[in-house]
């Protein structure tokens, strides 16, 4: 698959998604028009955004709403699998074991990591915590690509380097610092504090 998409427009692949699948079974047919007026945006922007996946409109109808929701989920990987692990089981690590969320995409948490001994053991979502010593395996025991750091910032990149050299592919990166990787591999930051005194400073 081309992955020649910009990144904003990928970006909003997903929210196409979740509306589309939040529209009543009965409605058959959505225009692009229907689907900008619906989320805010301009129906060009639409257009070009859903050209980027299998699916393209019929004249005075639009797009049938399931061969869409099919042709975006497709573009995204929702229906192949991905297994991923979870590094770091503070109170935002923990949070994300018990979200429900990753399975509509595709991607199953199959293990979590921490260095604390009162959790080693135990289990979050039905999710298993073990050693972070045990990551390596774990990442070729089940084929994972993709990993979550929830992290210290002091401990990220060490964790990040532990990673990547297990063969991690993807990054999501929960801790507060810029990690340093190959080019093979995708890192993504998510800072929530600095995400929200952004969005504070606009009001």
């Amino acid at each position: 698959m081309t992955r020649d998409i910009p990144e904003i427009s990928l970006q909003r692949l997903p929210i196409y998604l979740n509306y589309l699948k939040s529209l009543p079974e009965g409605d058959k047919y959505i225009s692009s028009g229907a689907i900008a007026a619906a989320l805010g945006m301009g129906e060009v922007l639409v257009r070009k955004d859903l050209a980027y996946t299998s699916s393209s409109g019929r004249p005075k109808v639009g797009y049938v709403r399931t061969e869409l929701i099919a042709a975006i989920e497709d573009y995204l990987g929702c229906n192949k699998k991905k297994n991923a692990i979870l590094v770091g089981v503070g109170g935002l690590g923990s949070a994300l074991l018990s979200y429900g969320g990753f399975a509509k995409y595709g991607i199953d948490i199959v293990e979590a990591f921490d260095s604390d001994p009162e959790k080693i053991g135990t289990s979050i979502g039905g999710k298993m915590i073990s050693v972070d010593s045990e990551v390596a395996s774990a990442v070729q025991k089940y084929g994972a690509v993709l990993a979550i750091l929830a992290v210290p910032a002091s401990a990220a990149q060490q964790v990040c380097d532990g990673l990547v050299g297990s063969g991690i592919k993807g990054i999501l990166n929960f801790a507060p610092v810029q990690l340093k990787s190959p080019e093979s591999v995708v890192v993504r930051n998510i800072d929530v504090a600095a995400s929200l005194a952004i969005l504070a400073s606009l009001l």
